[in-house]
């Protein structure tokens, strides 16, 4: 797909542009540099042609400061990338070092450049894109990309290079898995490691990563599209500002996800927030898997396993249905052995099943455990169906529903369990008036 990157010293308003040509604030936008750390892309359309836009952390040519050194290197990844380029520039602040520095830059990359100047947003204003001249690009594109003044321009500029869609091209959006977990759990690192590059950015630092990042993937002729999160604390650790945002927009990436692959700390073991993120899943009703993370680092403990496995017993009997893997985020047979894992959570979380063989099990399950005795007389006449999948959802319909339990639909859920490949996937079962 045709990629357009922005690229600009930080705090240019990189992010707010990014954000008024998808239409939504995807991207945080705080007043403070370093607040984009990794490659931003999501895809965009402009009058019927789509395209994939790429925000990016604030470049900083010379620095030796190391979280700048490793943004600046997902900018220069992101250059690199791209088919065209936006370089954007602060109009009140007018024309610094850096941005000389950044266009020097630029001017050894053979590609199109689209030079724009930003918080243009008054006529009275068009005298500060003077000196911007300077630099020897023409036509500059003066915009407001707080207001949106300018930017249908700008991408009426960039339109004609943009390739014409297909008629009658059938598009299938890709399963969304999102990777969440607790700070410094090795989200990013693991699809650094899915990728074999650094698309993220991975440092100690906890909370590196700030943005849900959606990365497309294609593996063995499928793709998915993985969302990599911030990691989410305690509610009273979160500071606010920017890591509020970061934690609010992980949750929000799980809500649209299809799948959430919760990475676990294999040395420090399970932690109360661990089970609080299980359960935003769960909740949520995505299919689920589960991978301990750094798990070489206990490999000579030979009862390590069988402990891991106990205190997984122990905090997610809720998740008991989640497949559990383990390994290291920095080892790819780790990261493509999740691949057929997920494969068949997702079927699970997709499955439909007939009504007819639906109700031969159901019948089968109310012959050995029956519904409850309602006044002496068990509940009779009563029947099943499946009313959605993602995740699989069934209304058992009978006369009294009040008289069957949780107890009781628990089993109900456990026998559908044992007869369909419901693995990695919640399942749930209402009992309503027939």
């Amino acid at each position: 797909m045709f990629t357009v990157a922005i690229i600009g010293r930080p705090n240019v308003g990189k992010s707010t542009l990014f954000n008024r040509v998808l239409g939504r604030r995807q991207a945080i936008v705080k007043d403070f540099p370093g607040v984009t750390r990794d490659r931003h892309y999501v895809e965009c359309e402009y009058r019927g042609r789509r395209f994939q836009l790429v925000d990016t952390g604030g470049l900083v040519p010379s620095t030796d400061e190391q979280m700048f050194s490793l943004i600046r290197e997902q900018s220069r990844r992101a250059i690199a990338d791209a088919n065209a380029l936006i370089f954007l520039m602060d109009g009140r602040e007018g024309l610094t070092p850096m941005d000389r520095e950044i266009a020097d830059l630029l001017r050894g990359v053979n590609k199109p450049v689209f030079v724009a100047i930003n918080k243009i947003d008054t006529p009275k204003s068009d005298p500060l894109i003077s000196e911007f001249y300077e630099l020897g690009w023409e036509p500059l594109y003066p915009l407001s990309a707080e207001h949106g003044a300018g930017v249908a321009e700008l991408l009426d500029a960039l339109y004609p290079l943009l390739p014409a869609a297909t008629e009658g091209a059938a598009t299938t959006d890709p399963p969304k898995v999102a990777v969440v977990g607790r700070p410094n759990v090795g989200k990013s690192t693991f699809i650094n490691t899915l990728l074999g590059e650094p698309r993220l950015v991975v440092n100690e630092e906890p909370g590196t990563t700030r943005d849900a990042i959606d990365t497309l993937v294609h593996y063995k002729k499928a793709d998915y599209l993985f969302i990599d999160t911030a990691g989410i604390r305690r509610r009273g650790r979160i500071d606010p500002g920017v890591e509020r945002y970061s934690v609010a927009r992980a949750m929000r990436a799980l809500g649209r996800a299809d799948l959430a692959v919760l990475i676990l700390d294999g040395v420090e073991g399970v932690t109360e927030q661990d089970t609080k993120i299980a359960g935003l899943a769960l909740r949520g009703g995505r299919a689920c898997v589960l991978l301990v993370n750094k798990w070489d680092l206990r490999v000579d403990d030979p009862d390590a396993k069988a402990k891991y496995e106990a205190e997984l017993h122990r905090r997610f009997a809720f998740l008991s249905w989640a497949p559990v893997l383990y390994g290291s985020a920095i080892e790819f047979k780790t990261v493509a052995g999740v691949f057929p894992v997920i494969n068949r959570a997702l079927k699970a979380f997709a499955h439909r099943v007939p009504t007819a063989q639906l109700n031969r099990i159901f019948q089968e399950a109310i012959a050995a455990n029956p519904l409850p005795i309602r006044k002496g007389k068990p509940v009779k006449s009563a029947y099943i169906t499946q009313v959605a999948a993602k995740p699989p959802t069934f209304v058992l319909f009978c006369r009294h529903p009040e008289e069957i339990g949780a107890p009781y639909l628990r089993y109900l859920e456990n026998h559908l369990r044992e007869r369909f490949d419901f693995a990695g996937t919640p399942i749930r079962i209402f009992a309503k008036t027939k």
